[in-house]
C-alpha cells in the first residue's frame, strides 16, 4: 500500500470540483494510495492470443482479459518464481510488451476496424508502449512514424520496437510543433499522447504530484494546444486523431480539444468513444470523451478524445533547407540479387509493400508508403538494417532475423535453458553433437532470438551488445 503517497491539499480541492457525481473523493484517494495492478499485450507480431494463452500455461500466471483491448491482460503472478517480467523469454522474444491497462486505450480508439490503415503518425512515441500496438494492429502494412523529443528517450523505443519485430516504422528526433508546417495534411491518422502533469499516474510514480500546481498545468496546456494545432494540420481531411493524456483536470483534457474546435471550427468532429467497449458509457463525457478516474476501472486515470477531420485547413507550409538523402533506391537487379541471397541463406522473405535501400555497404529495409516523406523531413531510422555487404556475400543483421524469421525455417538452431541464458548473456554456445557453416538463427522456445554463426562446432553470438542482459533469463522455463 501506499499510504504514505504525497497528495497535495490544492490537487484534492481541485478534483473535488471536476469529479462526476457518479463517483466519490474517498474511493478516488482510497485508490490512489492502492499500488496499480500490473498488466500486459500480447504483441501479435509475433504469436496470436490463443497461442500465447497456451505458451504461458507453465508459466503460472493469473491472465485477466482488459476489457478496451483484445490483446491486453492484467497480470497476477508469484514473484519468488517470476522475479523480473522484463527478463522472461517470452519478453525477449518480443511475445508481449509490458504496458499500463489504460495506456492501450488511445490506440484502441485510434485504429477502429473502419479505418483504413495508411500512413501513421505518433507524434510524442517513446519508450513505445503505444507505437508497438499501433504497429500491431497495421500488421506490417502501411508507414508508422514515430517521433521523439526525447534524443535520450530514442535509444530505448528503437530497441523496444526491434524487439517486437516492428518493420514498417520510421523515427524522427523533433519538437512535435514542426508537423503541421512541415508535412501538412500528410497523415491518416495520427496519436497525440501528449506531455501532461500526470495527475493519473499517481498508482505508479510516489512522486507524481510533487511538482504539481495550477501554474504548472497552465503552463502545460499551452505546449498541449501547440500540438494539438501541429497533429490536426498534419492530418489529411477525413482522417482520425486521438488525443490523449494521463491527467485528470479538465484543463490539459476537454480544454485542449475545445481549443481546436475553436480554432478550426466546422472542420473538427468530436467522435463519441462511449460504445468503444463495454461499459466504456460509465467514463464518457457529454462530448463523447473518455474521461477515466482511477476508482472506475481499478486502473491509472486517462483521457481519451477521437476527432475526425471533416475538411481541408489552411496551413503556411515551412520553409525547410533540405538535406542530402544518403540513400538509394536498390536497382531491381540488386533487390532480386539481396532477396534470393537471404532466401538462399535464412529462407526468409520480405513483407510486400517493402522496398531496398542501399547506403555504402549498408541494405535498409524501408516502408514504401514512407516515399512522399522523404523529401519533407528527416529521419533518424527509417525501417530495418537488412544486412551488411562484404567481399564474400552478406552479413545479415540481428534486427531482421528479430522482424522476419518465424521460428520455423530449416536454419534454425533450437536452444536449451542453459543456452538461451548464457545467449542472453552475450555468451557463445556450443551445441551437442553438431556443427555447420554460415549464419544461423537461434530459437528458444520455438521463437526466434537472434542470430548467430557457425565457427566450427561453436555458434558465434551475434547480440547486439545494447540487448545483452547480464543477468541473464528470469522467470519459469519449464
Amino acid at each position: 500500500m501506499h499510504q504514505s503517497i504525497y497528495i497535495p491539499d490544492d490537487f484534492i480541492h481541485h478534483i473535488r470540483q471536476i469529479l462526476p457525481d457518479s463517483l466519490d473523493m474517498d474511493s478516488f484517494l482510497a485508490c490512489c494510495r492502492t499500488p496499480l495492478r500490473r498488466s500486459i499485450r500480447v504483441n501479435t507480431l509475433k504469436i496470436s492470443v490463443e497461442d500465447f494463452l497456451e505458451r504461458i500455461q507453465h508459466n503460472d500466471w493469473q491472465l485477466t482479459p482488459i476489457p478496451w483491448c483484445k490483446e491486453g491482460f492484467w497480470i497476477d503472478y508469484d514473484e519468488a518464481k517470476t522475479e523480473s517480467l522484463g527478463n522472461t523469454p517470452e519478453h525477449l522474444a518480443g511475445l508481449f510488451y509490458i504496458q499500463e491497462a489504460s495506456s492501450m486505450l488511445p490506440v484502441t480508439a485510434l485504429l477502429t476496424d473502419n479505418d483504413q490503415i495508411g500512413c501513421v503518425l505518433d507524434m510524442a512515441a517513446a519508450p513505445g508502449s503505444k507505437t508497438t500496438q499501433i504497429a500491431a494492429a497495421m500488421q506490417h502494412q502501411g508507414a508508422l512514424v514515430a517521433n521523439e523529443l526525447s534524443a535520450s528517450r530514442i535509444k530505448v523505443l528503437h530497441a523496444n520496437l526491434q524487439r517486437c519485430g516492428v518493420s514498417n516504422t520510421a523515427l524522427t528526433h523533433f519538437d512535435g510543433k514542426v508537423f503541421g508546417t512541415w508535412t501538412p495534411e500528410a497523415f491518416d491518422s495520427i496519436l497525440l499522447d501528449a506531455p501532461c502533469s500526470g495527475e493519473g499516474a499517481i498508482r505508479k510514480d510516489e512522486d507524481a504530484m510533487a511538482n504539481w500546481s495550477l501554474a504548472h498545468i497552465e503552463d502545460i496546456a499551452a505546449i498541449q494546444r501547440d500540438l494539438i494545432v501541429s497533429a490536426f494540420q498534419a492530418l489529411k481531411p477525413g482522417g482520425v486523431m486521438v488525443y490523449s493524456t494521463c491527467t485528470l483536470n479538465r484543463t490539459e483534457n476537454q480544454g485542449v480539444c475545445h481549443y481546436l474546435k475553436d480554432t478550426f471550427g466546422e472542420a473538427v468532429s468530436f467522435e463519441p468513444l462511449n460504445d468503444l467497449f463495454e461499459s466504456a458509457e460509465k467514463t464518457c463525457t457529454e462530448e463523447g470523451f473518455l474521461h477515466v478516474f482511477p476508482q472506475v476501472y481499478d486502473s491509472e486515470g486517462f483521457f481519451v478524445a477521437r476527432i475526425r477531420k471533416l475538411a481541408p485547413v489552411e496551413t503556411e507550409q515551412a520553409k525547410k533547407r533540405k538535406a542530402k538523402f544518403p540513400f538509394t533506391p536498390a536497382s531491381r537487379k540488386e533487390s532480386e540479387q539481396i532477396l534470393n541471397q537471404l532466401n538462399q541463406d535464412l529462407s526468409l522473405r520480405i513483407p510486400d509493400d517493402r522496398e531496398l535501400w542501399l547506403r555504402d555497404q549498408e541494405i535498409w529495409l524501408f516502408p514504401a508508403r514512407l516515399r512522399p516523406l522523404l523529401d519533407n523531413i528527416r529521419f533518424q531510422r527509417i525501417g530495418i538494417k537488412l544486412a551488411e555487404q562484404h567481399k564474400k556475400g552478406y552479413r545479415w543483421q540481428h534486427e531482421a532475423i528479430m522482424t522476419l524469421a518465424s521460428g520455423n525455417e530449416p536454419q534454425c538452431i533450437a536452444l536449451t535453458d542453459e543456452q538461451a541464458n548464457e545467449w542472453i548473456m552475450g555468451r557463445d554456445i556450443r551445441p551437442e553433437s553438431l556443427s555447420g557453416q554460415g549464419e544461423v538463427i537461434v530459437t528458444y522456445q520455438d521463437y526466434p532470438f537472434g542470430l548467430g554463426k557457425w565457427v566450427g562446432n561453436r555458434i558465434k553470438n551475434g547480440m547486439p551488445r545494447e540487448l545483452v542482459r547480464d543477468t541473464g533469463l528470469s522467470g519459469n522455463r519449464g
